[in-house]
Protein backbone atom coordinates (compact mmCIF):
# COMPACT_ATOMS: atom_id res chain seq x y z
CA UNK A 1 0.00 0.00 0.00
CA UNK A 2 1.10 3.53 -0.65
CA UNK A 3 1.61 6.03 2.15
CA UNK A 4 1.20 9.04 -0.14
CA UNK A 5 -1.78 11.32 0.44
CA UNK A 6 -3.93 11.62 -2.64
CA UNK A 7 -7.34 13.14 -3.32
CA UNK A 8 -9.57 10.12 -3.52
CA UNK A 9 -13.06 8.92 -4.15
CA UNK A 10 -12.35 5.76 -2.12
CA UNK A 11 -13.65 7.48 1.02
CA UNK A 12 -15.77 10.60 0.63
CA UNK A 13 -16.39 13.28 3.24
CA UNK A 14 -19.36 15.58 2.96
CA UNK A 15 -18.86 19.30 3.50
CA UNK A 16 -20.66 18.97 6.86
CA UNK A 17 -18.36 16.13 7.97
CA UNK A 18 -15.21 18.02 6.95
CA UNK A 19 -16.43 21.15 8.76
CA UNK A 20 -17.13 19.16 11.95
CA UNK A 21 -13.74 17.40 11.82
CA UNK A 22 -11.95 20.74 11.41
CA UNK A 23 -13.95 22.11 14.34
CA UNK A 24 -13.02 19.14 16.55
CA UNK A 25 -9.33 19.51 15.60
CA UNK A 26 -9.44 23.19 16.60
CA UNK A 27 -11.44 22.54 19.81
CA UNK A 28 -8.95 19.87 20.93
CA UNK A 29 -5.95 22.10 20.14
CA UNK A 30 -4.49 19.58 17.68
CA UNK A 31 -1.97 20.55 15.02
CA UNK A 32 -4.12 20.71 11.87
CA UNK A 33 -1.15 20.04 9.57
CA UNK A 34 -0.23 16.78 11.35
CA UNK A 35 -3.69 15.51 12.29
CA UNK A 36 -5.34 12.73 10.29
CA UNK A 37 -8.75 11.15 10.49
CA UNK A 38 -8.27 7.43 11.08
CA UNK A 39 -11.19 5.51 9.62
CA UNK A 40 -11.56 1.81 10.25
CA UNK A 41 -13.79 -1.18 10.74
CA UNK A 42 -13.79 -3.60 13.66
CA UNK A 43 -15.79 -6.68 14.49
CA UNK A 44 -18.78 -6.03 16.68
CA UNK A 45 -21.88 -3.92 16.77
CA UNK A 46 -25.38 -5.20 16.21
CA UNK A 47 -24.79 -6.06 12.55
CA UNK A 48 -21.32 -7.68 12.65
CA UNK A 49 -18.95 -4.75 11.96
CA UNK A 50 -18.75 -1.29 13.45
CA UNK A 51 -17.10 1.87 12.18
CA UNK A 52 -14.17 3.47 13.96
CA UNK A 53 -13.26 7.17 13.71
CA UNK A 54 -10.34 8.74 15.54
CA UNK A 55 -8.13 11.80 15.15
CA UNK A 56 -4.44 10.90 15.24
CA UNK A 57 -1.24 12.88 14.94
CA UNK A 58 1.14 9.98 14.28
CA UNK A 59 2.38 9.15 10.79
CA UNK A 60 0.65 6.34 8.89
CA UNK A 61 1.93 2.84 9.56
CA UNK A 62 3.30 0.34 7.09
CA UNK A 63 -0.14 -1.25 6.52
CA UNK A 64 -1.96 2.10 6.21
CA UNK A 65 -3.15 3.94 3.16
CA UNK A 66 -3.15 7.74 3.41
CA UNK A 67 -5.87 9.48 1.46
CA UNK A 68 -7.35 12.93 1.32
CA UNK A 69 -10.96 14.00 0.93
CA UNK A 70 -12.44 17.47 1.24
CA UNK A 71 -9.06 18.81 2.47
CA UNK A 72 -8.93 16.28 5.35
CA UNK A 73 -6.07 13.76 5.56
CA UNK A 74 -7.46 10.27 6.07
CA UNK A 75 -5.63 7.13 7.20
CA UNK A 76 -7.17 3.69 6.77
CA UNK A 77 -5.59 0.27 7.31
CA UNK A 78 -5.55 -2.09 4.34
CA UNK A 79 -7.99 -4.59 5.93
CA UNK A 80 -10.60 -1.92 6.69
CA UNK A 81 -10.19 -0.45 3.21
CA UNK A 82 -11.77 -3.62 1.77
CA UNK A 83 -15.03 -2.73 3.57
CA UNK A 84 -14.81 1.04 3.18
CA UNK A 85 -14.22 1.55 -0.53
CA UNK A 86 -16.82 4.02 -1.77
CA UNK A 87 -18.11 4.92 1.70
CA UNK A 88 -19.38 8.44 2.26
CA UNK A 89 -19.08 9.96 5.72
CA UNK A 90 -21.57 12.69 6.52
CA UNK A 91 -22.35 14.65 9.67
CA UNK A 92 -25.92 15.21 10.83
CA UNK A 93 -26.96 17.72 13.46
CA UNK A 94 -30.66 17.18 13.97
CA UNK A 95 -33.07 17.42 16.88
CA UNK A 96 -33.16 13.64 17.52
CA UNK A 97 -29.60 12.75 16.51
CA UNK A 98 -26.19 14.34 16.17
CA UNK A 99 -23.16 12.54 14.80
CA UNK A 100 -21.32 11.03 11.88
CA UNK A 101 -23.33 8.93 9.44
CA UNK A 102 -21.89 6.33 7.06
CA UNK A 103 -23.30 5.56 3.61
CA UNK A 104 -21.54 2.33 2.67
CA UNK A 105 -22.22 0.74 -0.73
CA UNK A 106 -20.50 -2.47 0.50
CA UNK A 107 -22.95 -3.03 3.35
CA UNK A 108 -25.54 -5.71 2.74
CA UNK A 109 -27.44 -4.42 5.79
CA UNK A 110 -27.08 -1.78 8.50
CA UNK A 111 -28.47 -1.48 11.97
CA UNK A 112 -30.94 1.23 12.96
CA UNK A 113 -28.29 3.33 14.69
CA UNK A 114 -26.17 3.45 11.52
CA UNK A 115 -22.95 2.63 13.38
CA UNK A 116 -22.69 -1.00 12.38
CA UNK A 117 -23.20 -3.06 9.24
CA UNK A 118 -22.80 -6.48 7.66
CA UNK A 119 -21.08 -7.14 4.37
Amino acid sequence: MSNTAAETSVIKLSDNAAKEIKSIIADQGLNAADTRLRVGVKGGGCSGFSYVLDLVEEAPGEMDEELEANCIKIVVDSKSLLYLEGVEIDFKDEVMARGFVFKNPNASSSCGCGNSFSA
